[in-house]
């Protein structure tokens, strides 16, 4: 399983994804003031727009925070300007990361990035280092037991129907894969059948992964942890692979 998919599963465990709800807002906000900058603030016409607004619905976002953000892009009200930067770089044994970001200071959150990598075992890798062992793809987690009367065949055909490449079955969650143009169909006809996703996403997927063990399993961890608080960090692709032992070991 890949990085991205064990860190979803790794936050759900530890309760991390109700307790940091005001980090998940800031998170959003920054997005929608992105998206809505570069492609207006219309959804019916910013298709990224349209997607965060969704994330932002089903967060609980008020309506009232969602315009505001939305408004800032456009340059109808004042607010900080953010730029979108992404660093590459290695984590302990080996496994590769890259870290997506926005921020009002590139070179401080590049030193406190390179800080956050280097305390925990890695180190900050060059330009495209990495970033050739992810491919762009839609990512969509469904938890079994949140699909109650849903088996896998039936998941299945209505994703593929909608566009999906892929469906694997890893442990107690399904995970949909999709080409980035197909996501927001395939997406729809999850949340058709009644359910709602753990995780849904445009996300960068190893191609292969890194199994860690150990010591190293437990510092990439805390690594991942670190980079997930730092207020400019949007999104963490790795290609760690962890076994349950070493989840549960970290939640000790």
């Amino acid at each position: 399983m890949s990085g991205h998919s064990k860190w979803a599963s790794i936050k759900h465990k530890k309760g991390a994804l109700d307790a940091k709800r005001g980090k998940i807002f800031t998170r959003i906000i920054k997005e929608l003031t992105v998206a809505a900058r570069g492609g207006g603030g219309d959804p019916d016409m910013n298709p990224r727009l349209r997607t965060i607004i969704g994330d932002a619905k089903a967060a609980n976002m008020p309506a009232e925070n969602i315009k505001r953000a939305i408004r800032r892009g456009t340059g109808e009200e004042p607010g900080v300007s953010y730029e979108e930067a992404s660093y590459e770089g290695y984590g302990p044994g080996g496994a590769a990361v890259i870290i997506e970001v926005l921020t009002d200071n590139k070179n401080r959150t590049a030193g406190e990035i390179r800080h956050l990598l280097e305390k925990w075992g890695g180190n900050l890798a060059a330009p495209n280092a990495v970033a050739w062992m992810f491919q762009k793809k839609g990512h969509i987690i469904v938890e079994k037991s949140k699909a109650p009367g849903i088996d896998e065949e039936k998941l299945m055909t209505a994703v593929l129907e909608a566009g999906a490449d892929d469906l694997q079955d890893e442990d107690d969650n399904w995970e949909v894969f999709s080409a980035p143009e197909s996501f927001s169909a395939v997406q729809e006809a999850v949340k058709a059948l009644g359910i709602a996703p753990a995780s849904a996403k445009v996300s960068l997927i190893p191609q292969n992964t890194v199994k860690l063990e150990g010591k190293a399993a437990q510092s990439m961890i805390k690594l991942m942890e670190a980079l997930d608080d730092h207020d400019d960090v949007q999104n963490i692709s790795s290609n760690f692979d962890i076994s349950e032992k070493e989840i549960e070991a970290s939640l000790a």
